[in-house]
């Protein structure tokens, strides 16, 4: 028994001398990184090579993002996060800078959602109007790497077999729980508004239904033809042809790529290489210099900021309550716009949402001091991958809205979730009693149905939220109440399609939408203001600081299944409070 205890207190030391040392490590990087930054040192010439597989597209830049795990003594360093503004801008500049040669574009593991590509892509369109070349190489082109690849001049692929070519078209899946929640005696009450309002409906049904259905298959619809119609014009094949590929499965070895136009030529390792070297004019791959994207953000793009500025300020993720500096928190950001209100230096707004939505309560106290913004100053709104739901709740007020094609928007409508778990405790045989001073007392106990009283309550209450949502839409964008119901009703909507029933104003980039509101501010040029982005993202500190205070979750099981939307719910349900109301999707509706 001693030798027991002496070898468990051995491993127990070794383990917290190996955190520790961890730590340590990893506080070393940190101070590194910090004394490296801004020192970023690039060549005197070079090719701008933007490697999709070695950074995450975001909406913000990020230092070295931090995440649990079992190196570094329980954290590991993750890419680097690049946000698309940097990204677009460090494009920009490239096409300028004499010191680019041209771009090497290798999207294979692209990140980000559509509309994010959307933008990127339009970007590398317009560096090539500079006269210099994008050269894109692909090993494994699927939907969204090829999409991008095609904005190339030239599209060289590999020409070993093996690869895996998952060009096959959009897909979105939606999963159905009833009959595993009617099994252990979960029966959730869903009271909405809007017919196409599927948010809970997976809890609620066994399959979509006729109006869910129809939502989806258009949206997925308008998507691919945004994808396929760009992806067809830019290898100069008709639409027609480029979806006959897909839907035939013609796209089987790198051969059938050729042979259909998708791509210019077929090359080994050496061949491409030689093919770079040939392109920058060196004789040998030593005289190669690649310069990764993240590198050149670094080194080319700042926001300093100055007496005169546009500022963007973006609301990215689900609308929540409260001070955290995750997601968009209503407290502090309601903090970060009266900053903007107060900054005499900053003359317009930019409102950049990616956000399916969330809390209405958290969705009002943003939109009411955006208002109070507004009143001082122009605010221009930029859609991207989501601006549904309580994303749109915040923003419909503003002077104009862009959107990506490929955004998800509208969403218009509200509801409210609330599980009840009485058939599982007689399942286990727990027999529970309430003690209330009035009729209803017991309502949110989650251990009874509602009453058709409580249903009536419940009702009203969503009833009169979904109409203050229609009446403030109806305000914000010039229309009448009822056209606003008409096209509300908890529908999604494409970009493309929003566009023509009024939710949207122009399809656009978020650099249009920022010079757009430096135009309301009176600025000519660009020259004339610079950009400053609000909230800041955290440093790398910050994030761990962040890491240290919070108690982390244990990992799902449902992790990483289509049931993981299920799992995040249930914890919504059961951290906040019963009877709130949420203006969100149904869950981030991811295609794929």
């Amino acid at each position: 028994m001693k030798e027991f205890v002496k070898t468990m207190l051995a491993v127990i030391a070794a383990f917290l001398v190996m955190r520790l040392l961890g730590l340590l490590f990893l506080f070393l990087m940190l101070g590194s990184a910090s004394l490296s930054s801004g020192k970023t040192v690039l060549p005197r010439q070079g090719v701008l090579d933007i490697d999709m597989a070695q950074f995450t597209l975001a909406e913000q830049t990020q230092e070295e993002t931090f995440s649990p795990s079992l190196s570094l003594g329980g954290f590991s360093v993750s890419a680097p996060t690049v946000g698309l503004w940097d990204a677009v801008q460090a494009i920009n500049q490239a096409a300028a800078d004499p010191s680019i040669q041209y771009i090497l574009l290798r999207p294979d593991a692209a990140s980000g959602g559509v509309a994010s590509l959307e933008e990127f892509r339009a970007a590398l369109t317009e560096f090539r109007k500079s006269g210099k070349a994008v050269v894109a190489w692909t090993e494994s082109p699927g939907n969204g790497s090829y999409y991008l690849a095609s904005a190339a001049d030239k599209i060289y692929m590999s020409s070993y077999h093996g690869g895996t070519y998952q060009m096959l078209g959009l897909s979105s899946q939606m999963t159905f729980l009833k009959d595993l929640l009617d099994k252990v005696g979960v029966n959730v009450q869903l009271i909405r508004h809007g017919k196409y309002k599927s948010a809970g409906e997976m809890f609620i049904k066994n399959e979509p239904s006729p109006e869910n259905r129809e939502q989806y298959q258009v949206m997925v619809n308008s998507l691919w033809k945004t994808i396929s119609s760009a992806t067809a014009e830019a290898r100069g094949i008709s639409e027609e042809d480029f979806n006959a590929l897909i839907d035939g499965l013609k796209l089987v070895y790198p051969e059938d790529f050729l042979k259909a136009g998708l791509v210019d030529e077929l090359l080994d390792h050496e061949g491409i290489v030689e093919k770079l070297c040939t392109l920058a004019q060196v004789e040998k791959v030593e005289g190669l210099h690649l310069v990764p994207l993240a590198d050149y953000v670094a080194a080319k793009v700042m926001n300093l900021g100055g007496k005169e500025n546009v500022a963007i300020l973006f609301a990215d993720g689900e609308i929540v309550e409260g001070k955290e500096k995750t997601e968009i928190a209503a407290d502090r950001f309601v903090a970060e716009i009266d900053k903007l209100r107060k900054d005499k230096t900053v003359k317009s707004v930019v409102l950049r949402v990616n956000s399916p939505g969330g809390s209405v309560t958290a969705a009002e106290k943003i939109r009411a001091a955006l208002k109070l913004l507004m009143e001082e100053k122009p605010v221009v709104a930029s859609y991207a991958n989501y601006a549904a739901s309580g994303g749109y709740w915040i923003s419909a007020g503003a002077q104009k809205i862009y959107s990506d094609a490929t955004c998800l928007t509208g969403s218009i409508g509200v509801f409210s979730m609330i599980p009840e778990v009485s058939k599982v405790t007689d399942k286990v045989g727990v027999n529970l009693v309430s003690i209330s001073s009035n009729k209803h007392g017991d309502m949110f106990s989650l251990m009874r149905p509602f009453d058709a009283e409580e249903l009536a309550y419940m009702q009203a209450g969503v009833e009169d939220i979904y109409d203050n949502f229609v009446n403030l839409v109806a305000e914000g964008r010039s229309m009448e109440k009822q056209q606003v119901d008409d096209i509300a009703q908890g529908r999604v909507w494409a970009g493309t399609d929003a566009i023509g029933i009024g939710l949207v104003d122009e399809i656009g980039t978020l650099s249009e939408a920022v010079e757009y509101a430096a135009s309301l501010a009176g600025y000519v040029s660009k020259g004339d203001y610079h950009v400053v982005c609000y909230p800041k993202p955290q440093s790398s500190m910050e994030q761990l600081m962040t890491m240290f205070g919070s108690q982390k979750e244990a990992p799902s099981i449902l992790s990483g299944t289509p049931f993981e939307a299920f799992g995040k719910t249930l914890r919504d349900l059961k951290e906040n409070e019963p009877s709130k109301v949420y203006a969100r999707l149904p869950y981030n509706i991811t295609i794929r």
